[in-house]
């Protein structure tokens, strides 16, 4: 089983001035104790589940950059870009450039959007679900042709592209991962499209129905479910055992941590995108190291 950390919140003490230092500092902590992928949000205001929208948020794409010159193995993509945001053949490109530019480590994360207020607030155009959900199939089709360096015209009820030029070329054929747990839509597409998805931590049953959802769909589509890597969004922060972090989350020990991990890799997650509460303490990251290593030889279900 593998680890990976999301970051979702900027707003660190010292205002501005201490965002590219600290971002910096996670991103070549998480590196060095190990995990696997680092993950940003897409979004330009922060979102209402971790606080008000004036707190910081930093572009996505540009923030994976910075952390790929401070990095050198981690994987990095965005948890998710919504379909909105760009046109499919910018998206493919930037994400292409981060690629190269990182020694093949650029994983794009995608979803249907969602963000109704960032959208009003900065001018973009946020059509009906229904749609966005078209553009997103549109959108996993030509990226799918770009990465694949297919430049045959695309042409969609959206989107329609004279020649999809790629170049230069990903390093690799970049991953895809759709985040989401939409039973009808968003799993559909992943069983149709993704190269991984992504499931919020609703505990291992909750997880594992969407599982069987994904499992379902790849039979109708004739894609073998094992293809797809299973992956949770979860938090936590960890120390010592005992006590809180300051914002309330239980110190989880290394070992309640993989004790937690390790029942999702029960029911066939291979991969654990962790937000840390306490991700600005160096100390944290020999713990997550210890992590990494108990983590290591477990496998998951169907694996």
């Amino acid at each position: 089983m593998k680890l990976g950390t999301q970051v979702s919140y900027f707003s660190w003490p010292g205002g501005p001035a201490t965002i590219g230092p600290t971002f910096g500092r996670i991103a070549s902590n998480s590196d060095a104790a190990g995990l696997t992928s680092l993950w940003v949000m897409d979004h330009f205001f922060q979102i209402s589940m971790i606080g008000p929208p004036e707190l910081d948020m930093l572009e996505g794409y540009s923030a994976l950059a910075y952390a790929a010159g401070r990095t050198e193995r981690i994987e990095l993509g965005t948890m998710v870009t919504g379909v909105t945001y760009r046109h499919p053949g910018l998206l493919a490109k930037t994400v292409t450039t981060l690629d190269v530019l990182s020694g093949g480590r650029a994983i794009l994360g995608i979803g249907a959007a969602w963000n109704e207020e960032e959208h009003r607030g900065l001018g973009v155009p946020y059509p009906a679900l229904a749609e966005r959900f078209e553009r997103l199939e549109e959108t996993l089709q030509v990226c799918r042709q770009m990465f694949d360096g297919d430049e045959t015209p695309y042409a969609g009820a959206h989107y329609q592209l004279e020649r999809p030029l790629n170049s230069p070329k990903p390093l690799r054929r970049i991953p895809i991962l759709i985040g989401g747990g939409g039973e009808k839509k968003t799993l559909r597409l992943v069983a149709q499209y993704a190269d991984a998805c992504n499931i919020f931590d609703m505990g291992p049953d909750g997880v594992k129905a969407k599982y069987d959802v994904i499992r379902a769909h790849c039979e109708t589509v004739g894609r073998d479910y094992a293809e797809i890597e299973k992956t949770v969004l979860t938090r936590f922060a960890i120390g010592n055992g005992g006590g809180k972090h300051p914002s309330g989350m239980p110190l989880e020990s290394v070992d309640q941590v993989v004790a937690r991990l390790g029942a999702l890799a029960e029911i066939g997650t291979d991969t654990a995108i962790a937000g840390i509460a306490n991700n600005t303490d160096d100390a944290a990251y020999d713990l997550l190291a210890d992590v990494v290593r108990q983590l290591e030889p477990i496998t998951p279900a169907g694996r």
